[in-house]
């Protein structure tokens, strides 16, 4: 079976993590795989080294100074539907927006679901729920929102995580103690969460909550932030807001993929108050590393981690629940994210594709 998996970068954000372990578990299930992508700001590669079963083909897209969310949505999507062939795959299935509207008729999974003021962006967004043939959705939750909003059914397919990755990391092996004394070296104690400052992440709550804590040995440290949106008013809103509260967070945006699982392992508590997500693979590799969790009161949250986190919305409830964290849930933590894995997500795709086919 000859499969596409279209990305719309080679960024380090969810969706496209997703794509490459699918892949590469597809791959070592024996199907023939190819991952399409854009090749953003100069990128030749991945923000990680791919296992060489899987077939790449990443189409140039360098970067326009000046160019606006919109245009470069735009040409995004026509860049990657000029270079891409479906014709010669038995599954073409597209990860994203981007993709889903580059690719023309495909299987697309819904991650999670956007709304958008943009005209451009919100026509993008509807082409890619309605026009794809069949839809995977990584939750319940999601493909709940997907039936009530627009009557389409999804088949559930939750994501996996490399939950030895994390919990290797957190283990006492005398070179993964040393790489977590490196960034407490670093950085002190520290509240730590992943996928930068933005609305959806719920930045500004995990702002305010970090200084109602007033403990300012432990520091609140943010990873990521890979994005193709513009979240410049919003990180300035955020910037003054840290200034009026008078503390001064660790922004360290993008984190090399294999310094990823010590930094992960070596937080006092991991922070997830998102507004809105799909799954939820940055808490899950926490859980795996054994770190406290602590994530907004969403449905789909519920349905991933159970009783393994803890949840809370708004700073004060955030605050308190970041104050209490302690270890007590570790292995019912590492229990949750052993459930989750890449093989059997590849597994329920290629049964999902074959039945199509």
């Amino acid at each position: 079976m000859r499969i596409a998996l279209l990305s719309y970068s080679t960024k380090p954000r969810g969706g496209v993590v997703h794509t490459l372990y699918l892949a590469e578990a597809l791959a070592a299930a024996g199907a023939d795989v190819t991952v399409w992508s854009l090749a953003r700001g100069g990128d030749e590669g991945f923000f990680r080294p791919v296992d060489p079963r899987v077939r790449l083909s990443l189409v140039p897209f360098p970067d326009r100074p000046g160019e606006g969310v919109g245009p470069r949505i735009l040409r995004s999507i026509a860049v990657l539907r000029d270079a891409f062939d479906g014709s010669q795959y038995d599954v073409v299935h597209a990860q994203d927006c981007i993709s889903a509207n580059a690719a023309g008729r495909c299987i697309r999974t819904v991650h999670h679901l956007d709304h958008f003021t943009t005209p451009e962006l919100a026509a993008c967004h509807e082409r890619a729920i309605v026009d794809p043939s069949a839809h995977i959705c990584v939750s319940a939750a999601v493909a709940g929102e997907l039936l009530s909003g627009w009557g389409l059914k999804a088949t559930v397919i939750p994501n996996g995580v490399d939950a030895a990755r994390f919990t290797a990391a957190a283990s006492a092996d005398p070179v993964a103690a040393a790489r977590r004394d490196e960034w407490r070296r670093q950085l002190g104690r520290y509240v730590l969460t992943v996928g930068g400052i933005e609305p959806r992440k719920g930045s500004l709550d995990l702002l305010e909550a970090y200084a109602r804590l007033g403990t300012p040995e432990l520091k609140l440290v943010i990873a990521g932030g890979e994005t193709l949106f513009d979240y410049r008013d919003y990180r300035a809103a955020w910037e003054e807001r840290a200034a009026e509260f008078d503390v001064v967070p660790v922004v360290l945006g993008t984190v090399d993929d294999a310094r990823l699982p010590s930094l992960v392992a070596a937080a006092e508590v991991f922070a997830f108050p998102s507004a809105k997500e799909g799954f939820g693979l940055a808490p899950l590799e926490a859980l795996a590393a054994g770190v406290p969790l602590v994530v907004s009161d969403l449905p789909v949250f519920h349905e991933i981690f159970g009783d393994a986190a803890t949840y809370a919305t708004g700073p004060a409830a955030l605050a308190d629940a970041l104050s209490a964290a302690d270890h007590s849930r570790a292995d019912l933590g590492r229990k949750v994210a052993d459930t989750y894995t890449w093989s059997a997500a590849a597994e329920a795709h290629l049964d999902f594709y074959s039945r199509l086919n």
